[in-house]
């Protein structure tokens, strides 16, 4: 941010008082002041101070000072005034949301990670892109991937510091606030290749949230994009990774795009749609006729590739057991597991099923 923007709006202000006001950064140095002898000066024992307050007005040192908005937990710029009175208070808290404004709009026009935001928020259009682009002297063709990082609380300031942490090339990677339970990480790679190794990036956020913060979050991935003009597309992507792998894949906390399987397409059917393939493929009895030990079954034979001696070996029964449960499901639904054709319409029963009871649709 450039200090410039901060002296000019604080000059502007000393025409309407007589008290000394100006502008700290994160280290306690005097970048703005009415009274130029003050530039330079850094007072580091405020620092703390201010960062304790929460981002409420605090006074020390015969000064009163209050944060400027900020996304990490400690403060980046704060307003000072002398005067520890309700006078001097006022005036701060006036001056902030003055400044405050001035910073919006520097960063709106020249911040980089605003523009970022911009993009994958679809709240620029395209044609101003590379003008945008041309003018922050950002590449505008580079191999980008876009990580999605949910909690189910609210986001704490420390979570996006941490993950800022893991990301230190402001320049290249950007760590952005997007909602309160979310924070997007876009990742310039050094090469297109080193996006299939990007799972690894994933669960290094994971893991380093849960034992720095102790938070369990979910891990979205996007794929990996050449230009600009595609971020949002990976946004969309690792958004949609979420949402689609809390229904299909409750257990996992790291989810791509990229190995999301039928279940992207399942996710996208209309309702209505997946209600009567639902009764197409169950004529004789509904889905909801199988009790939870049949199913529980059928899913462990799944997940052994419909090998009957190996599936009957890891629900501990006899191989005749399981082929005995697998004749009564035929019975009743019309379907072999055993055959390939059969079983995989079943699976997608499964899945489709799963999919309209987490709309709220249960039968």
């Amino acid at each position: 941010m450039s200090n410039r923007i901060f002296q000019s709006a604080v000059l502007q202000m000393k025409e309407g008082t007589d008290r000394v006001l100006g502008v700290i950064d994160a280290e306690g140095s005097v970048i703005a002041c009415t009274e130029p002898v003050l530039m330079g000066e850094r007072w580091g024992d405020v620092v703390e101070v201010v960062n304790g307050a929460e981002n409420g007005v605090i006074h020390t040192g015969g000064r009163t000072f209050k944060a400027l908005a900020s996304w990490g937990a400690q403060f980046d710029y704060a307003c000072f005034v002398d005067g520890e009175d309700e006078a001097a208070r006022s005036l701060c808290t006036i001056a902030t949301v003055a400044l405050n404004g001035a910073k919006q709009n520097y960063e709106e026009k020249h911040d980089k990670s605003t523009f970022v935001k911009n993009i994958i928020s679809d709240n620029i259009l395209l044609g101003d892109i590379y003008v945008r682009a041309k003018e922050l002297h950002f590449v505008s063709e580079a191999p980008r991937k876009v990580f999605l990082v949910r909690q189910p609380e609210p986001a704490t300031p420390a979570m996006i510091d941490a993950i800022q942490a893991m990301f230190p090339d402001k320049q290249t990677d950007f760590v952005l606030s997007i909602s309160e339970t979310d924070v997007a990480v876009v990742k310039q790679l050094s090469e297109a290749g080193e996006g299939k190794r990007l799972d690894k990036v994933a669960r290094q956020i994971e893991e380093g949230l849960a034992k720095e913060l102790d938070l369990k979050v979910v891990v979205g991935i996007g794929t990996v994009v050449n230009n600009i003009r595609d971020l949002a597309r990976s946004y969309k992507e690792a958004q949609l990774a979420i949402e689609v792998g809390k229904v299909f894949d409750t257990e996992r906390s790291i989810i791509n795009y990229d190995n999301l399987g039928i279940g992207r397409l399942i996710y996208q059917l209309p309702t209505t749609l997946c209600q009567m393939f639902l009764q197409e493929v169950f004529k004789k009895n509904p889905i909801d006729a199988l009790d939870q030990e049949t199913l529980f079954t059928i899913n462990k034979f799944f997940e052994n590739n419909l090998n009957v001696s190996e599936t009957a070996r890891k629900l501990f029964v006899h191989r005749n057991t399981l082929v005995y449960r697998l004749e009564k499901i035929k019975k009743l639904t019309d379907l072999d597991l055993r055959e390939f054709d059969d079983a995989i319409t079943f699976k997608v029963a499964l899945m489709v099923k799963k999919y309209l009871v987490s709309r709220g649709i249960d039968n």
